[in-house]
């Protein structure tokens, strides 16, 4: 499949929180961590669990920068 974005990454699933329509899954990305939202269907349809690695490719639309 080819996609636009041109940002890889290496993770490794480390939570799912399944729900009815939605679900949210976060990644070990040494050294942080990210989480991604997709639909439900689309987390079953891929199979992922707990201890997959996997790549996640990020498109970002928007960039807050945020000065402390």
């Amino acid at each position: 499949m080819k996609y636009g974005a041109r940002n890889t990454v290496v993770g490794v699933v480390k939570s799912v929180k399944q729900g009815d329509v939605m679900s949210l899954v976060k990644f070990d990305v040494a050294p942080c961590e990210m989480a991604s939202v997709l639909t439900t269907e689309s987390l079953e349809e891929m199979g992922l669990e707990v201890g997959d690695r996997v790549s996640l490719v990020v498109k970002a639309v928007n960039v807050l920068p945020v000065k402390e």
